[in-house]
C-alpha cells in the first residue's frame, strides 16, 4: 500500500507550486515557464526549466497567445519618405541611439481609443506614449516630446526615429520637429511589418497581455487609457522581465547600464539574440517545396509550411495556449527580421 506521507519530492512540487502560482499572478497571468523559471532563478531558487513546465502543465496554469494583428498602417503616397537607416537591426549600443515608433488602435464600447508610443532599442523600454480619439499627426507629435521631454538626447544627429509609412508618421509637422531636435528620421519598406518589429512587438504584447486577457471589452476609452497605463507604467517597463535584457525589466535594464553593472556578455547577448531571432524567422517564412501529397495544391503546401514552422518553434513542453497563425508570406525578403515573438 503506498504511503500517505508525502515524499520529498512531492513536498518539493508543492513548495515551487506555491512559487508558481504567486509570480503568475504578479504578473496578470501573462508569464509563461520562461519567465516564470527565470524568475524562480532570480529569488534564487534552484530548479529546472523542464520541472516549471510540468507542475504548470499539470496544473493548467498557461500564458496568453497572441492573435492575429490588425491593420493600422495607412500610407499617402504623396508625402516624401526617408530612407531606411536600421535595415531591420534594432539594436544599439546605449540608450537614445534608436527610438522606434508606432500606433496602435484599442476598440472600447465608445469606438476607437489610438495608442501611440516610442520604444528604446537599447533597452526595449517604452519611453513615451499617449492615446486619442483620432490617429493623427497631433498624436504622434505628442509621444514625441513626452520622449524628448523625458529622456532630452542630444541634438548631434546621433538618434534614430524609425517608423513605418503610416502618413502621420510623414506628415510635414512631425518631419519638422524631427529636424528641429536634430533627430534623423528613417523608414522601411512599404507593406512590411518585419521594417518595424520592435515596434510590433511590443502592440503583441499590450493586446496579448493588457487588453484580451480581460474578459470583457473596454466600456469606455478612459477605462482602456488605465488599463494601459498600468500596463505600461506599472508592470511593463519596471517588472516585466525579458530573455534578451539577461532576465530584466527595461527600468533594471537602464539602470545597470548608467551603474556600470552591466558587461560584456550583457551587450553581446543582445546583438546574439537579434541576430538568432532573424536568423530562425527567416528560416521559417521559405515556403517548403511540394511534396507528392500535396502537387497540384499550393495553397496545402503553404499551409504544411505553417504547421511544420510552428511545429518546429514550440518549445517541448511549453504552456502557451494554441493560437491560429496566418501563412507565412512568400514575398518576404529571406534574410529580414522576423515578427516579434519573445522580446
Amino acid at each position: 500500500m503506498r504511503s500517505t506521507t508525502p515524499s520529498a519530492r512531492e513536498l518539493r512540487d508543492g513548495e515551487l507550486l506555491a512559487a508558481i502560482r504567486r509570480i503568475h499572478q504578479d504578473s496578470g497571468g501573462v508569464y509563461g515557464s520562461p519567465r516564470i523559471h527565470a524568475q524562480l532563478r532570480r529569488e534564487g531558487e534552484r530548479v529546472s526549466r523542464q520541472r516549471v513546465e510540468r507542475l504548470m502543465r499539470e496544473n493548467a496554469i498557461a500564458e496568453v497567445a497572441p492573435a492575429r494583428k490588425l491593420r493600422t498602417t495607412i500610407r499617402n503616397p504623396a508625402d516624401e519618405r526617408p530612407g531606411d537607416l536600421v535595415g531591420r537591426q534594432f539594436t544599439a549600443d546605449g540608450p537614445n541611439r534608436l527610438w522606434v515608433t508606432d500606433l496602435t488602435v484599442i476598440t472600447t464600447g465608445e469606438g476607437p481609443l489610438w495608442l501611440a508610443s516610442i520604444r528604446d532599442a537599447f533597452s526595449r523600454k517604452v519611453i513615451a506614449w499617449d492615446t486619442g480619439d483620432v490617429a493623427d499627426a497631433d498624436l504622434v507629435c505628442a509621444v514625441l516630446e513626452y520622449a524628448l521631454h523625458s529622456r532630452r538626447p542630444a541634438d548631434d544627429a546621433g538618434l534614430i526615429h524609425h517608423a513605418d509609412h503610416g502618413c502621420q508618421y510623414t506628415s510635414i509637422k512631425l518631419t519638422n520637429r524631427l529636424v528641429r531636435a536634430g533627430i534623423r528620421a528613417s523608414m522601411g519598406t512599404v507593406g512590411d511589418s518585419f521594417d518595424n518589429a520592435l515596434a510590433e512587438n511590443l502592440w503583441s504584447a499590450i493586446k496579448t497581455e493588457c487588453v484580451r486577457h480581460r474578459p470583457e471589452r473596454f466600456t469606455t476609452r478612459a477605462e482602456a487609457n488605465q488599463a494601459v497605463f498600468e500596463y505600461i507604467d506599472g508592470f511593463y517597463n519596471p517588472r516585466r522581465i525579458q530573455k534578451g535584457l539577461g532576465w530584466r525589466s527595461p527600468d533594471e535594464f537602464e539602470a545597470a547600464h548608467h551603474t556600470g553593472e552591466l558587461t560584456e556578455a550583457d551587450y553581446t547577448r543582445l546583438a546574439e539574440l537579434a541576430q538568432h531571432r532573424r536568423a530562425r524567422r527567416a528560416a521559417k517564412r521559405e515556403v517548403p517545396p511540394a511534396s507528392p501529397h500535396t502537387e497540384g495544391r499550393p495553397e496545402d503546401t503553404v499551409v504544411a509550411g505553417a504547421r511544420r514552422s510552428a511545429e518546429g518553434g514550440q518549445h517541448q513542453g511549453s504552456t502557451r495556449h494554441p493560437a491560429t497563425r496566418p501563412a507565412p508570406r512568400t514575398d518576404t525578403p529571406p534574410n529580414g527580421y522576423a515578427h516579434p515573438g519573445e522580446p
